[in-house]
Protein backbone atom coordinates (compact mmCIF):
# COMPACT_ATOMS: atom_id res chain seq x y z
CA UNK A 1 0.00 0.00 0.00
CA UNK A 2 1.53 3.34 -0.83
CA UNK A 3 1.59 5.92 1.85
CA UNK A 4 2.13 9.22 0.14
CA UNK A 5 -1.24 11.01 0.37
CA UNK A 6 -0.48 12.06 -3.50
CA UNK A 7 -0.48 8.80 -4.81
CA UNK A 8 -3.49 7.60 -2.53
CA UNK A 9 -5.38 10.28 -4.41
CA UNK A 10 -4.47 9.62 -7.60
CA UNK A 11 -4.88 5.91 -7.02
CA UNK A 12 -8.38 6.72 -6.23
CA UNK A 13 -8.86 8.60 -9.12
CA UNK A 14 -7.35 6.19 -11.48
CA UNK A 15 -9.84 3.60 -10.47
CA UNK A 16 -12.79 5.80 -10.45
CA UNK A 17 -13.28 6.10 -14.06
CA UNK A 18 -14.76 2.05 -13.72
CA UNK A 19 -15.52 1.79 -10.49
CA UNK A 20 -19.35 1.36 -10.31
CA UNK A 21 -21.06 4.33 -7.94
CA UNK A 22 -24.09 3.18 -5.33
CA UNK A 23 -26.87 3.38 -6.61
CA UNK A 24 -27.70 6.42 -4.26
CA UNK A 25 -24.71 8.10 -5.35
CA UNK A 26 -25.01 7.92 -8.78
CA UNK A 27 -28.66 8.99 -8.77
CA UNK A 28 -27.44 12.09 -6.29
CA UNK A 29 -24.74 12.78 -8.81
CA UNK A 30 -27.36 12.83 -11.85
CA UNK A 31 -29.45 15.02 -9.61
CA UNK A 32 -26.23 17.75 -8.71
CA UNK A 33 -25.29 17.75 -12.71
CA UNK A 34 -29.27 18.66 -13.22
CA UNK A 35 -29.24 21.28 -10.57
CA UNK A 36 -25.78 22.83 -12.05
CA UNK A 37 -27.03 22.68 -15.61
CA UNK A 38 -29.73 24.41 -14.75
CA UNK A 39 -28.59 27.05 -12.58
CA UNK A 40 -25.71 27.75 -15.95
CA UNK A 41 -28.80 27.78 -18.43
CA UNK A 42 -30.41 30.38 -15.99
CA UNK A 43 -27.28 32.39 -15.32
CA UNK A 44 -26.23 32.60 -19.37
CA UNK A 45 -29.09 35.30 -18.69
CA UNK A 46 -27.85 37.11 -16.13
CA UNK A 47 -24.20 39.64 -16.24
CA UNK A 48 -21.85 37.13 -15.42
CA UNK A 49 -22.70 34.58 -17.50
CA UNK A 50 -23.54 37.17 -20.95
CA UNK A 51 -20.24 39.08 -20.23
CA UNK A 52 -18.66 35.17 -20.60
CA UNK A 53 -20.04 34.19 -23.66
CA UNK A 54 -19.67 37.41 -25.56
CA UNK A 55 -16.30 38.20 -24.32
CA UNK A 56 -14.43 34.73 -24.83
CA UNK A 57 -16.58 34.13 -28.29
CA UNK A 58 -13.61 35.64 -30.18
CA UNK A 59 -11.18 33.76 -28.15
CA UNK A 60 -12.03 30.19 -28.30
CA UNK A 61 -11.14 27.61 -29.94
CA UNK A 62 -12.96 25.07 -32.23
CA UNK A 63 -13.97 22.13 -30.46
CA UNK A 64 -17.38 20.16 -29.64
CA UNK A 65 -17.71 21.36 -25.87
CA UNK A 66 -21.44 23.03 -25.92
CA UNK A 67 -21.55 26.86 -24.15
CA UNK A 68 -24.96 27.42 -22.63
CA UNK A 69 -24.77 30.83 -23.99
CA UNK A 70 -24.72 29.27 -27.83
CA UNK A 71 -22.28 27.39 -30.12
CA UNK A 72 -19.67 25.42 -29.09
CA UNK A 73 -15.72 25.61 -28.48
CA UNK A 74 -12.72 24.02 -27.00
CA UNK A 75 -13.06 22.22 -23.42
CA UNK A 76 -11.13 25.05 -21.26
CA UNK A 77 -12.84 27.33 -22.92
CA UNK A 78 -16.55 25.40 -22.55
CA UNK A 79 -15.64 25.37 -18.91
CA UNK A 80 -15.11 28.93 -18.31
CA UNK A 81 -17.92 30.66 -19.87
CA UNK A 82 -20.09 27.73 -18.27
CA UNK A 83 -18.85 27.77 -14.83
CA UNK A 84 -19.45 31.47 -14.80
CA UNK A 85 -23.01 31.03 -15.85
CA UNK A 86 -22.97 28.11 -13.35
CA UNK A 87 -22.62 30.93 -10.18
CA UNK A 88 -24.38 33.94 -11.86
CA UNK A 89 -28.01 33.06 -10.47
CA UNK A 90 -26.65 31.96 -6.77
CA UNK A 91 -28.87 29.14 -7.34
CA UNK A 92 -25.59 26.40 -7.49
CA UNK A 93 -24.88 23.73 -4.64
CA UNK A 94 -22.61 24.55 -1.50
CA UNK A 95 -21.01 22.00 0.68
CA UNK A 96 -20.92 23.27 4.02
CA UNK A 97 -18.30 20.76 5.56
CA UNK A 98 -15.69 22.58 3.20
CA UNK A 99 -17.21 26.12 2.56
CA UNK A 100 -16.87 25.09 -0.95
CA UNK A 101 -19.14 26.11 -3.88
CA UNK A 102 -18.36 22.38 -5.78
CA UNK A 103 -20.98 22.07 -8.62
CA UNK A 104 -20.63 25.39 -10.57
CA UNK A 105 -16.44 24.15 -11.27
CA UNK A 106 -16.59 19.78 -11.44
CA UNK A 107 -19.66 19.88 -13.43
CA UNK A 108 -19.22 22.53 -16.44
CA UNK A 109 -15.41 21.09 -16.51
CA UNK A 110 -16.65 17.52 -16.61
CA UNK A 111 -19.07 18.27 -19.16
CA UNK A 112 -16.19 20.29 -21.16
CA UNK A 113 -14.01 17.20 -21.46
CA UNK A 114 -16.72 14.85 -21.14
CA UNK A 115 -17.67 16.34 -24.90
CA UNK A 116 -14.09 16.88 -25.52
CA UNK A 117 -13.39 12.96 -24.99
CA UNK A 118 -16.62 11.39 -26.07
CA UNK A 119 -16.82 9.63 -22.76
CA UNK A 120 -20.79 8.25 -22.01
CA UNK A 121 -22.88 9.41 -19.40
CA UNK A 122 -22.17 6.49 -16.67
CA UNK A 123 -18.34 7.79 -17.14
CA UNK A 124 -19.10 11.81 -16.89
CA UNK A 125 -21.19 10.77 -13.81
CA UNK A 126 -18.28 8.94 -12.25
CA UNK A 127 -15.84 11.79 -12.72
CA UNK A 128 -18.30 14.34 -11.34
CA UNK A 129 -18.30 12.35 -8.30
CA UNK A 130 -15.04 11.83 -7.68
CA UNK A 131 -14.57 15.54 -8.39
CA UNK A 132 -16.29 16.68 -5.72
CA UNK A 133 -14.42 13.66 -3.32
CA UNK A 134 -11.24 15.68 -3.83
CA UNK A 135 -12.22 19.28 -4.44
CA UNK A 136 -14.16 18.87 -0.89
CA UNK A 137 -11.20 16.91 0.84
CA UNK A 138 -8.24 19.14 -0.02
CA UNK A 139 -10.03 22.29 1.35
CA UNK A 140 -10.86 20.08 5.13
CA UNK A 141 -7.21 18.91 4.98
CA UNK A 142 -6.28 22.92 4.87
CA UNK A 143 -8.32 22.68 7.97
CA UNK A 144 -9.88 26.24 6.53
CA UNK A 145 -13.40 25.90 8.96
CA UNK A 146 -10.75 26.33 12.31
CA UNK A 147 -9.67 30.09 11.90
CA UNK A 148 -11.72 32.64 10.42
CA UNK A 149 -12.18 33.56 7.20
CA UNK A 150 -11.63 37.41 7.26
CA UNK A 151 -8.14 36.85 8.44
CA UNK A 152 -7.17 34.42 5.87
CA UNK A 153 -7.76 36.13 2.71
CA UNK A 154 -7.88 33.33 0.37
CA UNK A 155 -11.12 31.51 -0.75
CA UNK A 156 -12.08 28.07 -0.69
CA UNK A 157 -14.13 28.38 -3.74
CA UNK A 158 -11.49 28.42 -6.44
CA UNK A 159 -9.16 26.31 -4.76
CA UNK A 160 -11.55 23.48 -3.86
CA UNK A 161 -13.11 24.17 -7.66
CA UNK A 162 -9.50 23.88 -9.40
CA UNK A 163 -9.07 20.37 -7.25
CA UNK A 164 -12.46 19.23 -7.97
CA UNK A 165 -12.61 20.22 -12.32
CA UNK A 166 -9.00 18.52 -11.94
CA UNK A 167 -9.89 15.29 -10.82
CA UNK A 168 -12.61 15.07 -12.29
CA UNK A 169 -10.79 16.09 -15.58
CA UNK A 170 -8.91 13.23 -14.63
CA UNK A 171 -11.11 10.89 -14.58
CA UNK A 172 -12.55 11.56 -17.41
CA UNK A 173 -9.68 11.37 -19.65
CA UNK A 174 -8.55 7.94 -17.74
CA UNK A 175 -5.34 9.79 -16.70
CA UNK A 176 -2.56 7.18 -15.71
CA UNK A 177 -1.40 7.46 -12.02
CA UNK A 178 1.52 9.63 -13.01
CA UNK A 179 -0.73 11.88 -15.30
CA UNK A 180 -3.28 12.26 -12.61
CA UNK A 181 -0.23 13.19 -9.61
CA UNK A 182 0.60 15.78 -12.64
CA UNK A 183 -2.47 17.22 -13.07
CA UNK A 184 -3.26 17.29 -8.84
CA UNK A 185 0.26 19.26 -9.13
CA UNK A 186 -0.83 21.35 -12.19
CA UNK A 187 -4.26 22.44 -10.31
CA UNK A 188 -2.02 23.03 -6.93
CA UNK A 189 0.23 25.56 -9.00
CA UNK A 190 -3.08 27.10 -10.13
CA UNK A 191 -5.24 27.34 -6.96
CA UNK A 192 -6.11 30.63 -6.39
CA UNK A 193 -8.77 33.50 -5.25
CA UNK A 194 -8.68 35.84 -2.77
CA UNK A 195 -11.74 37.46 -0.44
CA UNK A 196 -11.89 40.29 -2.55
CA UNK A 197 -15.00 39.06 -4.23
CA UNK A 198 -16.58 40.30 -1.25
CA UNK A 199 -16.56 43.61 -2.61
CA UNK A 200 -17.74 42.93 -5.95
CA UNK A 201 -21.00 45.16 -6.92
CA UNK A 202 -21.45 43.51 -10.20
CA UNK A 203 -21.09 39.47 -8.88
CA UNK A 204 -19.29 39.08 -12.06
CA UNK A 205 -15.68 38.39 -10.54
CA UNK A 206 -17.52 36.22 -8.04
CA UNK A 207 -18.81 34.62 -10.87
CA UNK A 208 -15.15 33.97 -12.02
CA UNK A 209 -13.50 33.20 -9.02
CA UNK A 210 -16.09 30.45 -7.92
CA UNK A 211 -16.86 29.02 -11.12
CA UNK A 212 -15.10 30.14 -14.13
CA UNK A 213 -11.80 30.21 -12.99
CA UNK A 214 -11.41 26.87 -11.35
CA UNK A 215 -13.33 24.91 -13.59
CA UNK A 216 -11.17 26.80 -17.12
CA UNK A 217 -7.81 26.13 -14.86
CA UNK A 218 -9.07 22.75 -13.83
CA UNK A 219 -9.72 21.47 -17.28
CA UNK A 220 -6.47 22.97 -18.51
CA UNK A 221 -4.51 20.67 -15.57
CA UNK A 222 -5.91 17.83 -16.97
CA UNK A 223 -5.40 18.16 -20.67
CA UNK A 224 -1.77 19.09 -19.72
CA UNK A 225 -0.94 16.35 -17.47
CA UNK A 226 -2.83 14.13 -20.54
CA UNK A 227 0.02 15.83 -23.17
CA UNK A 228 2.40 14.84 -20.94
CA UNK A 229 3.59 17.52 -18.33
CA UNK A 230 4.61 16.43 -15.55
CA UNK A 231 4.51 18.20 -12.66
CA UNK A 232 6.20 17.15 -8.56
CA UNK A 233 4.63 13.57 -8.03
CA UNK A 234 3.89 14.35 -4.11
CA UNK A 235 2.03 17.69 -4.46
CA UNK A 236 0.04 17.15 -0.57
CA UNK A 237 2.85 15.60 0.83
CA UNK A 238 6.22 17.32 1.14
CA UNK A 239 8.13 20.69 1.78
CA UNK A 240 6.35 23.58 0.22
CA UNK A 241 3.20 21.93 -0.27
CA UNK A 242 -0.22 22.98 -1.11
CA UNK A 243 -1.86 22.11 2.06
CA UNK A 244 0.84 24.06 4.19
CA UNK A 245 0.85 26.90 1.62
CA UNK A 246 -2.40 27.72 2.41
CA UNK A 247 -2.49 26.14 6.52
CA UNK A 248 -0.43 26.76 9.20
CA UNK A 249 -1.52 23.47 10.51
CA UNK A 250 -3.12 21.18 7.84
CA UNK A 251 -4.04 17.78 9.00
CA UNK A 252 -3.67 15.66 4.90
CA UNK A 253 -5.40 12.83 6.46
CA UNK A 254 -8.55 14.41 5.51
CA UNK A 255 -7.52 13.98 2.17
CA UNK A 256 -8.15 10.32 1.93
CA UNK A 257 -10.89 9.88 5.29
CA UNK A 258 -13.35 7.72 4.03
CA UNK A 259 -12.38 8.44 0.01
CA UNK A 260 -14.44 5.75 -1.79
CA UNK A 261 -16.89 5.03 1.24
CA UNK A 262 -18.09 8.11 2.38
CA UNK A 263 -19.24 10.42 -0.89
CA UNK A 264 -18.96 13.82 -0.75
CA UNK A 265 -21.48 15.11 -3.14
CA UNK A 266 -24.30 13.26 -0.62
CA UNK A 267 -23.14 16.01 1.94
CA UNK A 268 -23.47 18.68 -0.43
CA UNK A 269 -26.32 20.76 -0.29
CA UNK A 270 -29.13 21.63 -3.04
CA UNK A 271 -30.21 25.29 -3.04
CA UNK A 272 -34.22 25.51 -2.50
CA UNK A 273 -33.70 29.44 -2.73
CA UNK A 274 -32.05 31.36 -5.45
CA UNK A 275 -29.72 33.15 -2.90
CA UNK A 276 -26.49 33.14 -1.59
CA UNK A 277 -25.92 30.48 0.72
CA UNK A 278 -25.62 32.12 4.11
CA UNK A 279 -28.90 34.32 3.55
CA UNK A 280 -30.66 30.61 3.05
CA UNK A 281 -31.64 29.91 6.14
CA UNK A 282 -32.73 33.42 6.64
CA UNK A 283 -35.10 33.45 3.54
CA UNK A 284 -36.42 30.24 5.38
CA UNK A 285 -37.18 31.97 8.57
CA UNK A 286 -39.31 34.98 6.88
CA UNK A 287 -41.14 32.85 4.47
CA UNK A 288 -42.41 30.96 7.95
CA UNK A 289 -43.18 34.37 9.58
CA UNK A 290 -45.03 35.14 6.87
CA UNK A 291 -46.97 32.06 6.37
CA UNK A 292 -47.92 32.34 10.39
CA UNK A 293 -49.73 35.49 9.63
CA UNK A 294 -46.70 38.34 9.69
CA UNK A 295 -47.14 41.49 7.84
CA UNK A 296 -44.65 44.28 7.17
CA UNK A 297 -46.81 46.81 8.53
CA UNK A 298 -46.64 44.84 11.70
CA UNK A 299 -42.82 44.89 12.38
CA UNK A 300 -41.75 47.45 14.28
CA UNK A 301 -38.19 46.04 14.52
CA UNK A 302 -36.47 43.07 13.10
CA UNK A 303 -33.30 41.28 14.36
CA UNK A 304 -31.46 38.78 11.67
CA UNK A 305 -28.91 36.83 13.43
CA UNK A 306 -26.47 34.71 11.86
CA UNK A 307 -23.51 33.12 12.27
CA UNK A 308 -20.34 35.46 12.72
CA UNK A 309 -18.58 33.74 9.37
CA UNK A 310 -21.99 34.05 7.48
CA UNK A 311 -23.14 37.11 8.09
CA UNK A 312 -20.10 39.68 6.73
CA UNK A 313 -20.63 37.70 3.05
CA UNK A 314 -24.55 38.71 3.14
CA UNK A 315 -24.78 42.36 5.19
CA UNK A 316 -25.95 44.82 2.92
CA UNK A 317 -24.70 44.09 -0.03
CA UNK A 318 -24.91 45.81 -3.24
CA UNK A 319 -26.58 42.65 -5.12
CA UNK A 320 -29.92 42.02 -4.02
CA UNK A 321 -29.13 38.06 -4.29
CA UNK A 322 -26.63 38.31 -1.44
CA UNK A 323 -28.22 40.99 0.63
CA UNK A 324 -30.09 39.32 3.53
CA UNK A 325 -31.67 42.36 4.45
CA UNK A 326 -33.17 42.85 1.06
CA UNK A 327 -34.51 39.19 0.96
CA UNK A 328 -35.71 39.37 4.10
CA UNK A 329 -37.68 42.56 3.35
CA UNK A 330 -38.73 41.24 -0.24
CA UNK A 331 -40.19 37.84 1.02
CA UNK A 332 -42.45 40.10 3.62
CA UNK A 333 -43.53 42.45 1.40
CA UNK A 334 -44.65 39.72 -1.40
CA UNK A 335 -46.00 37.38 0.54
CA UNK A 336 -43.06 34.48 -0.24
CA UNK A 337 -39.90 34.24 -2.35
CA UNK A 338 -39.44 34.60 -5.90
CA UNK A 339 -36.44 34.34 -8.17
CA UNK A 340 -37.54 37.85 -9.84
CA UNK A 341 -37.58 39.46 -6.43
CA UNK A 342 -34.23 38.39 -5.18
CA UNK A 343 -32.30 39.75 -8.94
CA UNK A 344 -34.10 42.80 -9.06
CA UNK A 345 -31.47 45.83 -8.48
CA UNK A 346 -33.64 48.29 -9.27
CA UNK A 347 -36.32 47.06 -6.26
CA UNK A 348 -33.29 48.14 -3.81
CA UNK A 349 -34.01 51.04 -3.69
CA UNK A 350 -37.95 50.98 -3.83
CA UNK A 351 -39.29 53.27 -0.46
CA UNK A 352 -41.30 50.28 0.60
CA UNK A 353 -37.90 47.98 0.91
CA UNK A 354 -35.91 50.88 2.53
CA UNK A 355 -38.24 51.71 4.49
CA UNK A 356 -38.53 47.90 5.94
CA UNK A 357 -34.61 47.29 5.85
CA UNK A 358 -34.24 50.84 7.76
CA UNK A 359 -35.45 49.02 10.75
CA UNK A 360 -33.63 45.73 10.74
CA UNK A 361 -30.19 44.96 12.65
CA UNK A 362 -27.87 42.08 11.09
CA UNK A 363 -26.28 40.59 14.40
CA UNK A 364 -23.79 37.86 13.93
CA UNK A 365 -23.72 35.32 16.37
CA UNK A 366 -19.88 35.05 18.18
CA UNK A 367 -20.08 31.35 18.72
CA UNK A 368 -21.68 29.99 15.79
CA UNK A 369 -19.26 30.50 12.56
CA UNK A 370 -20.63 28.70 9.00
CA UNK A 371 -23.72 26.50 10.33
CA UNK A 372 -26.69 27.60 8.09
CA UNK A 373 -28.57 28.92 10.46
CA UNK A 374 -30.17 31.89 10.86
CA UNK A 375 -33.17 33.93 13.85
CA UNK A 376 -35.07 36.48 13.34
CA UNK A 377 -36.64 38.66 15.98
CA UNK A 378 -39.15 40.24 15.49
CA UNK A 379 -41.00 43.17 17.21
CA UNK A 380 -44.54 44.09 16.60
CA UNK A 381 -45.87 47.30 17.08
CA UNK A 382 -48.01 46.29 19.79
CA UNK A 383 -44.96 45.67 21.54
CA UNK A 384 -45.14 41.30 21.19
CA UNK A 385 -42.11 39.51 20.30
CA UNK A 386 -41.74 36.52 17.60
CA UNK A 387 -38.60 34.62 16.89
CA UNK A 388 -38.56 32.44 14.31
CA UNK A 389 -35.35 29.95 14.15
CA UNK A 390 -34.14 27.91 10.96
CA UNK A 391 -31.70 25.68 11.72
CA UNK A 392 -31.97 23.53 8.33
CA UNK A 393 -33.18 24.86 4.97
CA UNK A 394 -34.88 22.20 2.92
CA UNK A 395 -31.88 20.58 0.58
CA UNK A 396 -29.32 20.58 3.29
CA UNK A 397 -27.41 17.08 3.84
CA UNK A 398 -29.94 16.59 6.24
CA UNK A 399 -33.12 17.11 4.36
CA UNK A 400 -32.68 16.41 0.64
CA UNK A 401 -34.42 17.94 -1.87
CA UNK A 402 -36.04 15.14 -3.76
CA UNK A 403 -35.54 14.49 -7.40
CA UNK A 404 -38.93 15.32 -8.26
CA UNK A 405 -38.14 19.03 -6.24
CA UNK A 406 -34.95 19.58 -8.24
CA UNK A 407 -36.74 18.36 -11.50
CA UNK A 408 -38.97 21.35 -10.42
CA UNK A 409 -36.84 24.07 -9.80
CA UNK A 410 -34.43 23.53 -12.71
CA UNK A 411 -37.81 23.32 -15.48
CA UNK A 412 -38.62 26.72 -13.25
CA UNK A 413 -35.24 28.20 -14.03
CA UNK A 414 -35.34 27.11 -17.39
CA UNK A 415 -38.52 28.11 -18.36
CA UNK A 416 -37.32 29.83 -21.52
CA UNK A 417 -35.63 27.32 -23.11
CA UNK A 418 -37.85 25.04 -25.25
CA UNK A 419 -35.43 21.87 -25.05
CA UNK A 420 -35.58 22.14 -21.12
CA UNK A 421 -37.92 19.40 -20.32
CA UNK A 422 -36.20 16.72 -22.86
CA UNK A 423 -32.64 18.05 -21.25
CA UNK A 424 -33.58 17.13 -17.86
CA UNK A 425 -34.80 13.74 -18.25
CA UNK A 426 -31.68 13.12 -20.29
CA UNK A 427 -29.45 14.51 -17.23
CA UNK A 428 -31.35 12.29 -15.25
CA UNK A 429 -31.11 9.29 -17.28
CA UNK A 430 -27.03 10.04 -17.91
CA UNK A 431 -26.14 6.33 -17.37
CA UNK A 432 -28.16 5.55 -20.82
CA UNK A 433 -26.56 8.31 -22.70
CA UNK A 434 -23.39 6.76 -24.98
CA UNK A 435 -21.30 10.06 -25.54
CA UNK A 436 -22.65 13.14 -23.45
CA UNK A 437 -21.49 15.10 -27.23
CA UNK A 438 -24.85 14.07 -27.92
CA UNK A 439 -26.44 16.54 -25.09
CA UNK A 440 -24.66 19.48 -27.49
CA UNK A 441 -28.47 20.66 -28.98
CA UNK A 442 -30.68 20.31 -25.70
CA UNK A 443 -27.63 22.40 -23.95
CA UNK A 444 -27.40 25.39 -26.67
CA UNK A 445 -30.22 27.80 -27.03
CA UNK A 446 -32.10 28.42 -30.11
CA UNK A 447 -31.14 31.01 -32.45
CA UNK A 448 -34.23 32.90 -31.48
CA UNK A 449 -33.95 32.22 -27.70
CA UNK A 450 -30.08 33.53 -28.05
CA UNK A 451 -31.46 36.34 -29.64
CA UNK A 452 -34.43 37.33 -27.34
CA UNK A 453 -31.00 38.22 -24.87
Amino acid sequence: MTTSFTARVADYLVGAADAVLPPEVAERAAVHTLDTVGAAISGADLEPGRFAGEAWTGLAGSGRSSLVTGGSADPVSAALVNGFAAHADETDDSHPPSTTHPGCAIVPAALALGQHAGIGGAHLLRAIAAGYDVGTRVVMAMRFTEFRSDQAGFSTHGIGGVFGAAAAGAVALRLDADATRAALALAAQSASGITTWLRDPHHVEKAFVFGGMPASNGVRAALLAQAGLRGVPDVFDTGSNVLAAFSASPDPEELVAGLGERFEITRTAIKKYAVGSPAQAAVQAAVDLVEAGLRPDDVASLEIILPRELAQVVDGRALPVINVQYLVAGVLLDGGFSFAMAHDAERMSHPAITQLTARMRLIPDPVLLRDRVATLRVTRRDGTVLVQTCSGVRGGPADPMSVNEVLAKVLDLASARSTAAQLAARLLRLDGVADVAELHDLLIPTDREASRR
